[in-house]
């Protein structure tokens, strides 16, 4: 089976999860313990994705780019989103202003790769209760479009909808763009 390589970037807030969210996915582990990304980080994993077209599954080599979340560090992030097919756009459920600035990130990443994939994370959904959760889920379905395709409820912590999304994203960044 051949092997097809493919960049995605976790964009988001800074301590909204991007690094919980890859560690949960690449190594199986949590930690409550915050480490800040500086600049970015790259990690890798191989997984098996099956299109529907019913050929057999393919094998995808995920190039993970974690992105700072600062804000001084905006300036110098499109030079980092470059060649990526699709990026994971993520926010913080109990912090509000992390929700309101999706569409901040899913511009920043749409001018850089104008064809390229989103989909939208409200992680730490552990930490909230449900009926929150669903006023998150109505605002972010409004950025959903042709390139932004899913919105995901996700924690780290349990793991919840973590490998889903990111097979979901691996899998559409298969398809002719």
């Amino acid at each position: 089976m051949s092997t097809v390589s493919r960049k995605m970037c976790l964009i988001g807030d800074f301590g909204v999860g991007k690094t919980s969210l890859i560690r949960r996915f690449v190594d199986r582990q949590f930690s409550d313990k915050y480490l800040s990304t500086v600049g970015v980080k790259i990690s890798r994993k191989a997984v098996e994705v099956s299109q529907g077209d019913g050929n057999s599954p393919k094998s995808v080599q995920l190039l993970i780019w974690d992105l700072e979340g600062h804000t001084k560090f905006k300036a110098i992030a499109p030079s980092y989103l470059q060649g990526a097919k699709g990026a994971l756009i993520v926010a913080d459920v109990s912090r509000l202003e992390t929700v309101e600035r999706l569409g901040e990130h899913i511009k920043l990443f749409s001018s850089v790769n104008p064809k390229g994939l989103m989909i939208l994370a409200l992680n730490k959904t552990d930490l909230v209760e449900e009926g929150k959760l669903e006023e998150f889920l109505q605002f972010a379905r409004e950025f959903q479009s042709d390139r932004v395709f899913e919105v995901y409820l996700t924690s780290a912590k349990t793991g919840k909808d973590v490998d889903g999304m990111f097979q979901t994203l691996a899998s559409k960044m298969l398809e002719p763009m």
